[in-house]
């Protein structure tokens, strides 16, 4: 809630939290998080977050690099917009490559990771657990 990914950083308000409710909907990590959560906030954090629902504050988020900077509510736009203008301002080749090469050596590994969610993601949305989780939620939902 109240955040944006402008590609090249994660920005949000101050009042954002983040939550992967993947479990409680008998669904399993997806996004690359079972890859990226360990590596970004550790192995017990990231466990905690992806098994156990914990929701994180942006503070939290920031200082584990899932976020790049916060802002105050009021400021967001604005301050979103000057990033915006001033990355819209530089070399556009430059740019491009040097996002190549920032991210050339994950690339091949986050594919891979991607695929084998998704092949997960399946067999899970398949299952009859999820199918009553799901349900479970929307229940809960219209109440």
């Amino acid at each position: 809630k109240h955040g944006i990914n402008a590609e090249y950083g994660v920005y949000c308000t101050d009042n954002a939290t983040f939550k992967t409710p993947f479990v409680s909907l008998g669904q399993s990590p997806e996004g690359c998080s079972s890859y990226m959560f360990p590596r970004t906030f550790g192995f017990a954090k990231a466990s905690e977050m992806l098994l156990t629902e914990r929701q994180i504050t942006a503070q939290e988020a920031c200082d584990g690099g899932l976020v790049t900077r916060i802002f105050t509510q009021d400021r967001f736009r604005d301050e979103v917009d000057k990033v915006v203008k001033h990355m819209a301002s530089l070399p556009p080749q430059s740019m491009r490559i040097s996002k190549g090469l920032i991210r050339h050596e994950h690339t091949q590994k986050l594919l891979e990771v991607n695929a084998r969610e998704c092949e997960v993601l399946r067999e899970r949305w398949l299952s009859d657990e999820c199918m009553t989780a799901i349900m479970n939620f929307l229940n809960r939902k219209k109440k």
